[in-house]
């Protein structure tokens, strides 16, 4: 078929626009598209679009490419538009981080029970909400027939917000089940001999079934917590999959928790930086403490110096081949020491004519327009498959995808009650604050979320947090919403 038009919004995060444009040239379903890529970065934009330019030339793919700093101009005759932009990127993260420790609530306001990923907005959230609302709403307006493949956090409340209010094609898509990949490689089994299945809600996913050849397999999940935790030991702040708190939580609930699930327990494990090395292991505590997230943004910025450092390359040598063995071992170059292991396996995965990258995006579009039946993992509403929740409730869970949409497997086994009593139903109540408050304007609202905090000490610290927060000059908006009575 011919080709469509496909809209990255916030597309100067290099490493993932990347593995999309990869995914892409990987697709001969999708060749003759248009890709568009958008932000308001220009330097990372162009640096972007140059290397993703190259690559599709050199692997043959048919694809053509424009940039564009208009959302609107983007979103216009888009089939589907991928959203992974960070309103204030990180840096605004770390403001309000600041603001909140010197008031007492320590890794920020933003960090709550079950909610734990430090760049993943509850309270000050409003205008990452607001903007992607936004976008969904220039879909309505200029693509209507478009899906809108929400990447960009918070997953959980912009897919349940969305989908309840905007009447669009919209899924939210994020790659932490990819936890089980890791345990059945860790275990060396056969891939093809397991059968799996995860479901609950985003960042917290739970591996309702494992089977391997045919018959029950947790006496392995059991195993092999025993062997790996004897000496445990993380090889980077992420590596929390096979950790003692994922021992812990397996424990507790009856079931694993996958990918990011880890990261957002309960209080237990993240009272303060030696809780966290007690749980995640030394010398980080995981990525979500001060260690862990100073590691990780150290990272994201030297792998944005690197992506432009590339794209000067390929400029300065045009006619430089980029799957050359020469080419590629002057782009490991750029990196420096510590990150060069990683980034080289990370550069020939990306340069590798046959693999995917593992992101279900183009995926997804490829099934919904060539009717290439996919099985995925997606963020939809409930309608009833997870029993005991909200049919309006988006909920993560496995699929598949055809040309007539996207259909929802039989959750089976179900999700054990104390999954749902105790982690799932909590979880959902703090989605719900999230738009209550984004919904109403009530700033009540959002002193409530901290009122319930085990940080707090007196209703004058709430206030004041709140205040501080709200006085940022990037919050004028947010502020004159939450003056609303």
């Amino acid at each position: 078929m011919p080709g469509v038009k496909i809209s990255i919004i916030g597309a100067g995060s290099a490493s993932f626009s990347l593995r999309l444009v990869g995914d892409l040239c990987k697709t001969k379903g999708l060749s003759g598209s248009l890709v568009s890529l958008m932000d308001i970065d220009k330097n990372r934009l162009n640096a972007v679009h140059t290397l993703a330019k190259k690559y599709a030339e050199e692997l043959g793919s048919d694809l053509r490419f424009e940039t564009t700093m208009n959302l609107e101009d983007s979103i216009k005759d888009a089939s589907f538009v991928v959203n992974t932009a960070l309103v204030g990127g990180h840096s605004y993260f770390e403001k309000v981080r600041q603001i909140s420790e010197k008031y007492g609530y320590y890794r920020g306001i933003d960090a709550q029970e079950f909610n734990m990923v430090s760049d993943y907005y509850t309270i000050s959230n409003f205008n990452q909400i607001k903007f992607m609302f936004d976008v969904a709403k220039l879909i309505e307006k200029l693509s209507p027939k478009a899906w809108l493949l929400q990447a960009a956090n918070p997953v959980f409340e912009l897919t349940t917000l969305i989908s309840r209010v905007v009447p669009i094609n919209m899924v939210g898509i994020c790659h932490g089940h990819h936890g089980v990949d890791y345990i059945i490689e860790k275990m060396g089994l056969e891939k093809q001999k397991v059968d799996w299945q995860v479901a609950g809600v985003n960042h917290g996913i739970w591996l309702t079934r494992f089977k391997y050849e045919g018959k029950d397999a947790h006496h392995l999940i059991d195993e092999l917590l025993e062997k790996e935790l004897k000496n445990f030991k993380p090889t980077n702040p992420f590596d929390d999959q096979i950790s003692l708190v994922a021992k812990d939580m397996y424990e507790f609930y009856g079931r694993m928790p996958i990918g990011d699930t880890v990261r957002n327990g309960s209080w237990k494990y993240h009272y303060n930086l030696e809780t966290k090395k007690k749980w995640f292991g030394e010398p980080w505590g995981g990525v979500d403490s001060e260690l862990g997230w100073k590691w990780y943004q150290e990272r994201q910025a030297e792998r944005a110096i690197i992506t432009q450092q590339v794209a000067k390359y390929f400029k300065e040598n045009p006619k430089a081949k980029l799957l050359s063995k020469e080419t590629q071992q002057a782009i490991i170059s750029t990196a420096k020491d510590d990150l060069k292991k990683e980034y080289t396996k990370e550069v020939y995965e990306l340069l590798d004519p046959e693999k995917k990258s593992g992101e279900q995006h183009i995926l997804l579009a490829n099934a919904l327009l060539n009717d290439e039946k996919v099985d995925l993992v997606l963020n939809i509403l409930n309608k009833g498959t997870i029993p005991g929740i909200a049919d309006d409730v988006a909920v993560e869970i496995p699929v598949y995808a055809d040309k007539n949409g996207i259909h929802p497997y039989k959750i089976d086994p179900d999700i054990p009650e104390r999954i749902k009593k105790m982690y799932l139903m909590p979880r959902i109540l703090r989605m719900e604050w999230a738009l209550e408050a984004f919904l109403t304007g009530d700033r009540r609202v959002l002193e409530e979320f901290l009122i319930r905090d085990p940080r707090t000490r007196s209703y004058e610290q709430v206030v004041k947090v709140i205040d501080e927060i709200l006085a940022l000059p990037e919050n004028e908006e947010m502020r004159k919403h939450y003056s609303k009575k």
